[in-house]
């Protein structure tokens, strides 16, 4: 049977997200949180097979990204704005536990809404991102992250990365992208030329620099954590993977050699293995 995903707009955090929705609703909900340059359906093969699994899955278009709210001002994309985004979806659906999994920006939001919010998140996996504080640290120690990371500096000028960007009908962001159909990349583009999207987006990277939020439950990661890492990242250096781990009070790493950064879309029936296993233990 064909999985049927659903949309709604909710109001959360004082913004409007839209999310998509499938699985029974009597299923323990999942919330999974794309990460830079995707949208909700970079996820569409886990949904699929996380709802025929029995879960409630919702994944919503983040806070700037494709057809979501795109608050004014580098300050509205803090951190732990980002994090009440997600308290205030699974408030709006009635779930006052949940599972949630993230990739790259949408783990970083993941890692800190499971810091803060211990008792909301039953379950937690991380997909190619690691703990906040380990990757600050491998920023300041390590010349090799940094190279890596060099766009992370560039996005903190104004307006020309945005130019950039979109220059070629957004070739420099496809290009970064997994291979994926024609189609796919078309639904992207589609998403980064909404209005303000791109600024939206790109305001993630410039609030991690300037703004820093204080962590009020300091501590190890307290709900069950996987991690899982595609060893052929470009982008992260894969000595941060285990070093993340030992943030968790139950943290486990899974390795999958041959995927890059974009686990998800290279091992998609190992990655949804992995989730439902995780989420159902």
């Amino acid at each position: 049977m064909q999985t049927s995903i659903k949309f709604r707009f909710i109001q959360t955090n004082g913004i409007r997200l839209r999310v998509a929705i499938a699985g029974p609703e009597t299923g323990d909900p999942v919330i999974l949180l794309h990460g830079f340059p995707e949208a909700w359906f970079g996820w569409e093969s886990q949904i699929v097979a996380l709802a025929a699994a029995g879960f409630r899955v919702i994944a919503p278009d983040q806070r700037g990204y494709n057809v979501s709210d795109k608050p004014k001002g580098v300050a509205a994309y803090r951190i732990d704005h980002l994090a009440a985004d997600i308290i205030g979806i699974a408030d709006a659906l009635g779930y006052e536990r949940f599972c949630l999994a993230g990739h790259d920006w949408g783990a970083s939001v993941a890692w800190w809404t499971a810091q803060e919010y211990p008792e909301r998140v039953k379950k937690l996996a991380i997909l190619n991102a690691p703990h906040g504080e380990v990757m600050l640290r491998q920023l300041r120690k390590d010349r090799k992250q940094r190279r890596k990371s060099w766009y992370m500096f560039f996005f903190q000028l104004p307006v020309l990365p945005e130019l950039l960007l979109k220059l070629g009908n957004f070739q420099a962001m496809t290009s970064q992208l997994p291979r994926l159909p024609q189609a796919e990349y078309d639904r992207y583009r589609a998403a980064w030329g909404q209005p303000g999207a791109m600024t939206g987006m790109l305001n993630w990277y410039r609030a991690a620099f300037q703004t820093r939020p204080k962590v009020t439950k300091p501590g190890r990661i307290k709900p069950p954590t996987l991690v899982i890492w595609g060893k052929q990242d470009r982008y992260l250096s894969y000595e941060m993977a285990q070093a993340s781990v030992e943030k968790c009070e139950d943290g486990r790493l899974v390795t999958i050699d041959h995927a890059t950064h974009w686990v998800q879309h290279d091992a998609a029936e190992r990655m949804n293995a992995l989730l439902i296993e995780h989420f159902y233990e």
